[in-house]
């Protein structure tokens, strides 16, 4: 858990009109959960660092914390 209290979140930004006002990082065409995608198909950190040299090592702790904080602040259906 002190990993996404840590996390610096400032790397996730919102501007109304990029990719739909989804959550991107650092103001870039990335999402959140274009990330998470990745994560979730299998790719490794690495990978995705090959593939998006734009992104950093330090983008992943802010995209884990976003979510979390996401789910956690989902009410129950």
């Amino acid at each position: 858990m002190a990993a996404t209290e840590n996390a610096d979140l400032s790397r996730i930004t919102v501007v109304p009109g990029q990719r739909s006002g989804q959550p991107c990082i650092r103001d870039l065409r990335v999402t959140v959960w274009d990330v998470l995608d990745m994560l979730a198909s299998g790719m490794t950190e690495g990978e995705i660092l090959g593939d998006y040299p734009y992104l950093e090592k330090a983008d992943f702790p802010a995209v884990y914390a976003y979510a979390s904080q996401i789910g956690r602040n989902r009410k129950s259906r």
